[in-house]
């Protein structure tokens, strides 16, 4: 048996389900896990169903579904489920998140194809090199960052990748870069009550005496730190932390939200509408 994972997301109206269903039946299919939603605000519909049938031919499915669904104008994703979205990882410096990501991969708790690491310093090498992943340091600055970016495109290309993950990786993206990678890149970041931008977020941080620090998940999108949110999370603090044990703190929590929005994206989970995400989590 075949486990295919099918995306679908249209204008809401009746009988999306049942054309969705009398297709997968066509095709001999059994539903394993269905979700579906209504946007409120945009009116989209959306829905994630897997399902398994003797039937390997994945252009055959699709097919099949396209025409049932054809009415309705779908955006329609399938997948094979064995068949495992491919990422390209970014770093600068820090690895902790990047060596969590490879640490689940390693273990099978994470089912994503990490093809390459591109970094803007070479920190990371060796972590890569330990883990088999090719490494690529592509460096940036202001008069080189053009042409860095064409040579990202090219590895993008070259991989096939499905998504690129910003595992700390602290450079700005064009909004060219942006633009092209619309829907297809995430990020991770720290995120407090009140905000703190520039160096240091988490010595300023102490200084204001935070109650909860925190870490956000989301889609890259041309305003720095501001599109579509995937995944969050926060821990309490106190004012016996000191800055050192934010650091700690906030590596802990940077990780496992990234790794949380990395396995709602391979699993076909994450579906962008708007400026807002709907996310079927299990």
């Amino acid at each position: 048996m075949t486990t295919y994972v099918v995306t679908l997301q249209c204008a809401d109206g009746p009988g999306i389900v049942r054309a969705a269903s009398s297709a997968i039946v066509q095709v001999g299919g059994n539903i394993l896990e269905n979700d579906q939603f209504t946007d409120p605000v945009t009116g989209q519909f959306c829905m994630r169903t897997r399902f398994e049938t003797d039937n390997d031919q994945m252009s055959e499915v699709r097919d099949v579904l396209m025409s049932e669904l054809a009415p309705f104008e779908p955006r329609l994703g399938i997948r094979n489920e064995l068949t495992e979205r491919r990422a390209i990882i970014m770093v600068s410096t820090a690895d902790h998140c990047v060596a969590d990501l490879l640490y689940r991969r390693e273990q099978g708790d994470l089912a994503l194809d990490i093809v390459a690491i591109v970094g803007n310093h070479p920190d990371c090498r060796p972590l890569a090199e330990r883990y088999g992943v090719p490494f690529f340091e592509i460096a940036v600055t202001s008069e080189t960052k053009p042409a860095a970016e064409d040579e990202l495109r090219g590895l993008i290309a070259r991989f096939e990748a499905d998504v690129v993950i910003l595992a700390r990786y602290m450079q700005v993206l064009s909004a060219q870069l942006c633009d092209d990678l619309s829907g297809r890149a995430i990020n991770i970041h720290h995120s407090f009550l009140p905000g703190f931008k520039g160096a240091r977020p988490y010595h300023q941080a102490y200084e204001r005496g935070v109650k909860i620090i925190g870490a956000t998940a989301h889609f890259v999108t041309p305003e720095l730190d501001e599109g579509p949110i995937i995944e969050q999370d926060v821990v309490r603090v106190t004012h016996a932390r000191r800055p050192t044990d934010l650091v700690s703190l906030g590596r802990d929590i940077e990780r496992t939200v990234l790794a949380r929005a990395v396995r709602l994206i391979a699993e076909d989970r994450v579906a962008l509408v708007g400026k807002r995400t709907v996310i079927f989590s299990q």
